[in-house]
């Protein structure tokens, strides 16, 4: 018995093939210093990012928009695999305190293909909602735009 193909109206990917190394990708997801030079698609731009890369730990990404208005964005991580996996959730602030309004979990792959990296971010929604509102936020425009950046940060390193 097989079952019926369905299709996720929870979830939304981009994946692209990129020709630079993991390692340097995941840096630049990791580290704070490089987090702000890449994260934000223009106009807005990211002014601060913390990070405690492990299980458990917390990050605090903060975004600022054209008026001055700051959007923090905190989180805890769920799953680090060094240059191969990263997986994070806003359902938690820190130290596994709940967030007000659980919005995504992301899930980050980074595989080595070809000699280049097969770059996979999936944004898993709580609800088909909340995934429809980040699709109309502009997702794959902002996170295309966002991995532009990011490629061209890590190509650097």
């Amino acid at each position: 018995m097989s079952a019926a193909p369905t299709t996720d109206v929870r979830g939304l990917v981009l994946t692209r093939l990129i020709d630079v190394p993991r390692n340097k990708l995941f840096r630049c997801w990791t580290e704070p210093a490089l987090i702000v030079q890449w994260f934000t698609p223009p106009p807005w731009k990211t002014i601060r990012a913390e990070t405690d890369v492990r299980a458990g730990g917390s990050s605090n990404i903060v975004m600022q928009g054209p008026d001055g208005t700051e959007m923090p964005n905190r989180g805890v991580y769920l799953e680090v695999v060094e240059n191969e996996r990263l997986v994070f959730t806003d359902a938690f602030t820190a130290a596994w305190e709940l967030s007000a309004k659980p919005f995504f979990t992301c899930v980050l792959t980074f595989e080595e293909e070809d000699g280049k990296t097969r770059y996979t971010a999936r944004a898993l929604h709580w609800t088909a909602q909340d995934c429809k509102a980040h699709e109309d936020m502009g997702f794959h425009v902002g996170w295309g735009i966002a991995t532009d950046q990011l490629v061209a940060l890590a190509a650097t390193l």
